[in-house]
């Protein structure tokens, strides 16, 4: 398992497919709302779904992946040599570490 976040076109037909799930049931929601006969407590229910469910959908499809945290492991643990060997580093076993340096800008000498 990777600790990197999920993939944003994944995330994205996810998101589009819950909201059409969602929308889908409000469409059904608005339908019964007029379709059954007599009309009484589930009327109201139906009626107060269809109007609540477009707001719901969309605050889910928005906050996507973004509000489920996510742990990011640091590749230096994974290099570093167990606590218990006593033994001298080999010359031909290191650790490269890089780090990013700004750009530097691309003004003209003067």
């Amino acid at each position: 398992m990777t600790s990197l976040p999920r993939a944003p076109r994944d995330e994205a037909r996810d998101r589009v497919r819950h909201y059409a799930i969602t929308m889908g049931i409000r469409t059904v929601c608005f339908i019964l709302v007029f379709t059954v006969q007599p009309m009484g407590w589930w009327t109201w229910v139906f009626a107060i779904a269809a109007a609540v469910l477009p707001y719901i959908a969309v605050v889910f499809a928005n906050a996507g992946d973004d509000s489920v945290p996510t742990e990011v492991e640091s590749p230096l643990i994974e290099l570093e040599r167990p606590a218990e060997r006593s033994e001298a580093p080999s010359p031909d076993r290191q650790v490269i570490t890089l780090a990013e340096t700004p750009a530097r800008s691309a003004e003209p000498n003067a």
